[in-house]
């Protein structure tokens, strides 16, 4: 339940290109000349994402005000812990609302390669809002440990109302993750593996709360101590959420190569007329968006023919990985080189 918001601040959740290739032939003084040209069209889900947020920081903000209640209610430690960690949802949910107004694939004046790392961005504040939670938790169980506190007390009632909890938990980490998969939204899917840490976050405390209220039954004071403990588990959870959002977004932020430039280089070079393909380089992300850049040396006596031979290699790759964004440097033969990227050379 994890704000779907950095769900929505993912342009996988919110936003799809693809691109299509339109040939064109026009006849010029008795001599033919084609005309290639790149046409995107553009697909925006925002609206479908933002639907997902709304509903989803609409359970979120359920979710806190029935953890809260019960929690101060009980006096249950693990409880208010697992409520701060479900207030992230709503202001992840919030946060990707707002990146959703920001984030575009479409390339603009000044943003040429467009605005998907807003979404990136966002997902960062995801991480941030769990390091926050992980924290509160700590420090409030090491408080209730080293200082005592007030006596947990639960009912009958208070374990039915978390059993719901735990239901609208699970329909939201399903439908997110069903959703974001579907929209190819990074963010609606980190937000789902968010919310699935509160689901088992939601389970744990709720089996310490049902130990202490049979424990009452039997008369084992002792076990009040479940609530306490089973905090450091709760805050371990919260942290390994953030990890997972943080290493599936930080590549991307920072350009990380995307696809190896052996691939690229083997499905370049079987393409008619190419000699010699190097400096390969690629960034963005599959399924998404992807920038691809390289040298290329094609047998070609004229500009003429060269082109041609660049768009059937921009066709092959835009086949394979699109969408994909393809800008090639047409070299002469004399520039033909064995190193195809930065640092990796043809065996």
């Amino acid at each position: 339940m994890k704000y779907c918001l950095r769900s929505l601040a993912s342009f996988q959740g919110s936003a799809k290109s693809q691109y299509n290739k339109t040939e064109q032939r026009s006849e010029t003084s008795g001599s033919k000349t084609w005309r290639l040209y790149l046409t995107s069209v553009v697909q925006d889900n925002y609206s479908q994402v933002r639907q997902v947020l709304l509903i989803t920081l609409f359970l979120n903000l359920f979710v806190v005000g029935l953890k809260a209640t019960v929690g101060i209610m009980t006096g249950s430690l693990s409880l208010q812990a697992d409520a701060i960690h479900s207030i992230t949802d709503s202001a992840n949910n919030i946060l990707g609302l707002i990146a959703n107004s920001l984030s575009s694939p479409k390339p603009n004046r000044y943003h040429p390669y467009g605005r998907q790392k807003y979404e990136g961005v966002a997902t960062l504040g995801i991480v941030a809002f769990l390091g926050i939670a992980c924290f509160e938790i700590l420090q409030g169980t090491i408080q209730r440990i080293y200082y005592g506190g007030q006596e947990v007390r639960v009912s009958g009632a208070q374990i039915w109302i978390l059993l719901i909890v735990l239901g609208v938990n699970i329909f939201v980490a399903f439908y997110e993750r069903r959703v974001g998969k579907r929209l190819n939204s990074p963010i609606l899917v980190a937000d789902a593996y968010h919310t699935m840490s509160d689901i088992w976050v939601t389970i744990m405390v709720l089996g310490g709360l049902i130990g202490i209220w049979q424990a009452k039954q039997l008369n084992l004071p002792q076990l009040q101590w479940l609530d306490a403990i089973l905090a450091f588990p709760v805050a371990f959870l919260v942290f390994i959420s953030g990890w997972q959002v943080l290493r599936s977004n930080v590549p991307w932020l920072v350009d990380v190569m995307v696809i190896a430039p052996e691939a690229i280089h083997e499905i370049v070079m079987g393409v008619p007329g190419v000699l010699n393909c190097h400096d390969i380089a690629s960034r963005g992300l599959l399924g998404r968006q992807v920038f691809i850049e390289m040298h290329l040396v094609v047998n070609s006596p004229d500009v003429e023919s060269s082109h041609y031979i660049t768009e059937i290699v921009e066709e092959r790759l835009e086949e394979r990985f699109s969408p994909v964004r393809v800008v090639i440097h047409i070299e002469p033969p004399d520039y033909q080189s064995s190193k195809i990227s930065f640092g990796t050379e043809i065996s």
